[in-house]
This record gives structure tokens, sequence and C-alpha cells, in this order.
């Protein structure tokens, strides 16, 4: 395939998958691993991808990529993790679950669960819980960003502070090496705060993309997590962070290996 052709499949690869690598490209395309570091060079001259360690992503810095774009993202993974985060969750007990395409998968494994109380200030999750007649929903008002159904500010803030919840089930939008949550919205940021204080327990919820990208805004630090559930083991810094703190990695595998690893 001549560059012409291959450089705009490779954003459209990056777009769904979030990450591409030169191996997997190298597969793909049948080209060599020269060729492609070329085509990766050249597209993050002209701003359409940053490098990365052994491939590229989307360059999102300070503002997140669209929401239906995000739905599309890393599919597979975000269904193993949702799968592994839901297996971990009991019945009967109180739940929140915040806005992001992951959670969101949490919902729907969450489906098969009975008497729960679930909070949550993303409307795309109360539609999905909304056909479990034994499921509470609870939204939690607020500002509607229309581009993804989230709802955030003072009054979600509110509502959640008059709540106390077994679990939380967080998402996010950057991860860094040093253990830092991130995200875009600074708006979101204190509703997200207030879940972490609200919560007994903390599962966040991010596949490896997370690793790779950069947000402005923090929400919090690894050390205010219990459970970190992701795809792919962290770098070696993170999980430093997460054993000097307590928290515990669960590497959610592929399907076909049907079960998920735990990091101590």
């Amino acid at each position: 395939m001549v560059q012409t052709l291959r450089k705009p499949e490779i954003i459209s690869i990056a777009r769904r998958e979030g990450l591409v690598t030169v191996d997997g490209l190298v597969a793909h395309f049948g080209v060599t691993p020269q060729t492609i570091r070329r085509d990766l060079t050249e597209l993050a001259e002209s701003g359409q991808l940053e490098r990365v360690h052994g491939g590229a992503i989307l360059p999102s810095k300070t503002t997140n990529i669209g929401y239906s774009e995000r739905r599309e993202l890393n599919q597979t993974a975000k269904v193993d993790i949702a799968r592994a985060c839901a297996a971990r969750i009991p019945n009967d007990c109180t739940v929140f679950l915040n806005i992001g395409t992951t959670t969101e998968a949490v919902a729907v494994e969450l489906m098969r669960h009975e008497g729960l109380i679930v909070v949550t200030n993303n409307i795309n999750i109360a539609v999905i819980l909304s056909t479990n007649e034994t499921i509470e929903v609870v939204v939690t008002g607020g500002n509607l960003r229309r581009s993804d159904g989230g709802l955030i500010g003072d009054l979600a803030k509110q509502t959640i502070g008059q709540f106390r919840f077994d679990y939380a089930i967080v998402g996010c939008s950057a991860l860094r090496e040093d253990g830092e949550i991130l995200d875009f919205d600074f708006s979101e940021v204190g509703v997200s705060k207030e879940i972490i204080n609200r919560s007994e327990n903390v599962f966040l919820v991010a596949d490896a993309s997370k690793f790779e990208r950069k947000a402005p805004a923090k929400i919090a630090s690894l050390a205010s997590v219990s459970v970190f559930l992701t795809d792919r083991a962290p770098p070696e810094k993170t999980k430093s962070v997460c054993q000097a703190a307590g928290t515990q990695i669960i590497v959610a595998q592929d399907p076909a290996h049907r079960h998920a690893e735990a990091i101590d």
C-alpha cells in the first residue's frame, strides 16, 4: 500500500484502538518497521499523532476526544476490565458509577446483580441499568454535559455528599506513571473527588491506553484507590506507587484466558 493510502488508515486505527504500535502496523500492512516508523514520524510532525515508545497515540493533551470515538476505543479491553470489576462487586450493596465509557461497560456487566443501589452522574448508565427491576438507580442531577451524558457541577456534588458508598467505580482520562489520576474537565474533577471521599472502596477502571495519554486536571492519586483494574501491566514506577499505598492491581486478561491476574 502506498504511503498516501497507508497514513489515513493508520489514523483510523489510532482512533479505533487508542494506540498504534510499530509491530502491529508492520503485521497489518506487510511493510518494514523502518517504513512504519517513517510514517509515524511524519504523522507526528504534522500534529496528527503523538509518538510514544513503540508506536503512537492520538495527540490529546488539553481536550478529550469525542464521546462517540471514545466508545469505539479498546472495546475488548473495556469489556475484560468491566467483567473483572463486576465480579468483585457483591449483591445488596451501594455503588457509585461515574462518567466514562469504561464505567458504562461495567454497568452492562452489573445487569446480572441483584439488590444494588446504584448512584450515578452518567445518564447513559442510568438508562442501561433501568431495565433491571432489582437495581435501584439514583441520578445525581447537575449540569448536563451534552457531549457524553455526564452530570457535573455543584448540584451533583451535593447529591453525592448525601450518600456513603460501599463501592465507587471511577474512570479517568489519563494516568501518569507517578500515580496521578487525570481528567480534562475541571468541573468534573470536583465531583470525582467527592465520589472518592464518600466511598469505602474505590475501584479505578482504565485501559492501558491511559498510560500514554495526557490531561491537565488532577483528580487524585492511585494511593486513594483500593483496586486498579486495567488490561495490561502498568509501568514499574506505577506498580511501586500502588505497592507502597496498598492498592491492588488487577490485570484483566483477554477473554480466551478466562481469568484476571492480580499483581501484589
